[in-house]
């Protein structure tokens, strides 16, 4: 799955250190953040597939930590990429304080679709921030697929007068995407569509370009196997591509910018600001945006920049360690 040496098993695992990391708000129903980072030669790698995964998937975001610390990235071609805020499904009186601690303010991406809630609360909570962030800011939503076509066809036209920049991943499949998307023309909703489980977690993401089911794809760098694989991925699905990230650690977030970095023609703030979602990091100077940006200089310092005394302090207990090592063990063998 890589174009350079693969370290072998006892190597990486020496190199693992297991974190569980504090969140500030509960965000896709979790509200720790279990990752593990490894030391490699090149510069320290994150490794943090979420616990559903199945190894397969966990093999293809291993790859993308084995080129983070033992390849070469692809050199970049800008140095400072804008950068969006992220809003959880929260109430939207919550909206403002949230949004007040957060330097990142002429993006927003809002969750939407959350369990237990009501389309009422995610036209509330969208309402807020476009009050909060005012009429010049972009704002986007996030629904993870949680809408059938007929409830996103729905939702999209109460939400289409808050000035969406665009909808990401409000179906579940592909089919479902493309339908979405006829159905918003023919309604005369202009409300693009942004693919993301739909690219990360697909056997052939080329499907959403063939199927003319998106306006823009959605990249994660560690889903698709690393900067190099995400970067001709975006160039065979012809695209316009916004970079984000998997609710990242500063080093798994350090990826994430060199992704958007590396990647030419770039029109959208990316979303890579979630490291203000979580209470701890293993850095000491966190990467989070200044004035809305941040900069490859200050990414490869993050992946310089591991805290040993953070790695001590958020350790978890040895269970999860040994299931975090019997997994990376796993998705070795598939590499």
């Amino acid at each position: 799955m890589s174009s350079h040496p693969t370290p072998d098993l006892d190597e990486l695992l020496a190199a693992a250190r297991v974190v569980r990391l504090p969140m500030r708000v509960r965000f896709r129903g979790v509200t720790e953040r279990e990752a593990v980072l490894l030391d490699g030669p090149h510069g320290w790698a994150e490794w943090a597939p979420f616990a559903e995964y199945a190894d397969r998937d966990a093999a293809r975001w291993l790859a993308a930590a084995v080129e983070a610390g033992w390849g070469r990235l692809p050199a970049p071609v800008r140095e400072e990429i804008g950068v969006n805020a992220t809003v959880p499904a929260v109430p939207a009186g919550d909206v403002e304080t949230l949004l007040s601690g957060v330097d990142a303010r002429r993006t927003a991406k809002v969750k939407v679709a959350e369990t237990g809630q009501s389309l009422r609360d995610d036209v509330a909570r969208v309402t807020e921030v476009r009050r909060v962030l005012g009429p010049a800011a972009r704002v986007r939503v996030d629904a993870n697929g949680g809408w059938t076509v007929e409830q996103a066809v729905s939702a999209l036209t109460a939400l289409a007068p808050l000035d969406l920049e665009y909808a990401e991943q409000p179906c579940r499949t592909v089919e479902e995407l493309a339908e979405l998307r006829l159905a918003l023309a023919r309604g005369g909703i202009g409300v693009p569509v942004a693919a993301d489980e739909s690219i990360r977690r697909a056997e052939d993401p080329l499907r959403v370009a063939r199927l003319a089911a998106a306006d823009l794809v959605v990249v994660k760098a560690a889903p698709l196997g690393g900067v190099g694989r995400a970067l001709e991925l975006i160039d065979r699905c012809g695209l316009p591509a916004v970079v984000s990230s998997a609710l990242d650690t500063s080093v798994g977030l350090a990826l994430g910018v060199r992704l958007a970095a590396a990647l030419p023609g770039l029109r959208h703030d990316c979303g890579l600001g979630t490291g203000a979602l979580l209470a701890a990091d293993v850095v000491g100077d966190p990467l989070l945006p200044v004035a809305g940006r941040l900069t490859v200089a200050r990414a490869d310092a993050a992946r310089e920049g591991v805290d040993a005394g953070a790695l001590a302090a958020y350790r978890p207990e040895e269970e999860r360690v040994t299931w975090w090592r019997d997994r990376l063990t796993r998705a070795h063998a598939l590499l």
